[in-house]
């Protein structure tokens, strides 16, 4: 893996938590013996920078405020921390101090909000309440991620980034998508996706691309090209980026391997679209922050 020593990464999407904390965690859960452990800088560091890795940004893994607050106070402390994507909840009365706080952190570049902690992006996207505190969002520069899609989410990525046009959206876990399997839903489907295509500042996560098929993870590049085509085809070179989803990435497979597949399918594409993927379209998304020497990327 020549290349993942001189094109260098910005990880676009790990996850950090500590079971052990007093207040446990919300996820992942007890019986989860692969993910129930600390995920914390120092462990994520040694599998990742072998790998190229300059900085990484972190999405929430929690739905509590306060959490928001922890991985801020870990990043204050790690230099590899480039960006916090936190948990806030557009529509409710005390979205806009907590936005003005969390804002005043350099480090905080967004949120995420979708198919998690029994919220639905599609059913709040017909809500004025939330299309004003997403435009709040926007008007601070700042991003809204979905999580896990599906095509309810798809389409309700078109309504909102119609209804917000300067918002900033980032689609995570594409690949992991199951398109529908009749012709006119998968009709549908692709053209919510030429739709975001048109948008230029919809970004894509190639993240979440290995998957379980009949209790197996197939570990060679072919099996995902196709998914991985249409997403690129779609978006292009300008707005996808890398995204490991650590630790969650163990239930599939180990980093190196979800490196691996992702790294042999843009180096193929040439060193120029290669660093976009890896680390130029990241700034364009996130505008994330410089913290150390080795992120003054050129």
């Amino acid at each position: 893996m020549e290349a993942a020593d001189t094109i260098p990464v910005i990880d676009t999407h790990i996850h950090l938590f500590d079971p052990t904390r007093p207040e446990g965690v919300d996820w992942p859960a007890k019986e989860d013996t692969a993910l129930y452990k600390p995920a914390l800088p120092d462990r994520y560091r040694k599998l990742a920078l072998p790998f190229g890795i300059r900085g990484a940004v972190v999405v929430e893994a929690s739905p509590r405020l306060e959490d928001n607050q922890w991985v801020l106070n870990l990043a204050a402390k790690d230099k590899l921390i480039v960006g916090l994507v936190g948990d806030l909840e557009p529509g409710k009365a005390d979205f806009p101090k907590q936005l003005e706080r969390f804002h005043a952190n350099p480090l905080f570049r967004g949120i995420r909000y979708g198919n998690i902690w029994n919220r639905d992006l599609a059913a709040q996207v017909e809500k004025p309440e939330f299309v004003r505190d997403v435009r709040r969002l926007a008007d601070a520069g700042l991003s809204l991620d979905t999580a896990n899609p599906d095509v309810r989410l798809v389409e309700a990525a078109v309504k909102i980034t119609d209804r917000v046009p300067g918002l900033t959206f980032v689609i995570d876990h594409l690949p992991q998508l199951n398109p529908p399997a009749d012709t006119a839903g998968l009709n549908r489907y692709r053209g919510f996706l030429h739709e975001l295509s048109k948008r230029p500042r919809v970004f894509v996560k190639i993240s979440q691309v290995l998957r379980r098929v009949d209790g197996k993870v197939p570990e060679d590049l072919s099996f995902y090209r196709s998914r991985i085509d249409e997403v690129f085809a779609a978006f292009g070179e300008d707005r996808v980026m890398f995204g490991s989803d650590w630790p969650n990435s163990d239930q599939w497979a180990p980093y190196p391997k979800i490196f691996g597949v992702v790294h042999d399918y843009f180096t193929a594409k040439g060193r120029p679209i290669a660093e976009k993927y890896f680390w130029k379209n990241s700034m364009s998304a996130y505008h994330w922050v410089k913290r150390d020497p080795s992120q003054d990327l050129k």
